[in-house]
């Protein structure tokens, strides 16, 4: 049995449009969102080994901000890669930790964690993720793998699922603006 975490990054700051996407970092309302989401990971007990991280700008800063403490494995195949890709940079990680946390992207995250669900898997949670994965969400899988090569489609439970605005209704959706 492995776990997986996904934690998509932070809300990002516009507020320089000479940047590329690569190179954007995160808001204040990112900031205070991914340090919300490092402190409910922390007292959630969930224990990871590794991060598996795009080494994006903003997931950097997701990361640096949730504090976590974790080693960080920064894959450039990570950067806005699909759920199937993010499966085979799973699969290729060299060590064989029982837990890794994935800091990504959307759509990636998304789609990867409908993947990992079987169909007679799908529960309260999966709908949640299925409507949306809002930025610097975070969710759990418990995977019916004994090592890392063995990830495939339809091998997990969804055990966990959490947004910023969860944590603190400050941080939900903004109307109007």
């Amino acid at each position: 049995m492995k776990r997986l975490g996904l934690l998509r990054h932070a809300k990002s700051d516009w507020d320089d449009m000479s940047l590329r996407d690569f190179d954007r970092g995160l808001n204040d309302r990112g900031r205070k969102g991914a340090k919300l989401m490092g402190e409910h990971i922390r007292e959630s007990g969930a224990k990871f080994d590794l991060a598996v991280a795009s080494p994006a700008e903003r997931v950097k800063r997701t990361l640096e901000a949730s504090e976590l403490g974790l080693p960080v494995q920064f894959e450039e195949t990570a950067y806005l890669a699909d759920a199937a890709t993010l499966i085979g940079l799973l699969r290729a990680v060299k060590t064989d930790p029982s837990a890794i946390l994935l800091a990504a992207h959307n759509p990636g995250l998304q789609e990867l964690a409908l993947t990992l669900v079987p169909p007679d898997g799908e529960d309260a949670l999966f709908d949640e993720v299925m409507q949306k994965y809002p930025t610097a969400s975070y969710a759990v899988f418990e995977l019916n793998i004994e090592s890392w090569d063995e990830l495939e489609p339809g091998c997990g439970k969804m055990i966990h699922f959490a947004r910023p605005r969860d944590l603190d209704p400050e941080l939900g959706p903004q109307i109007g603006g």
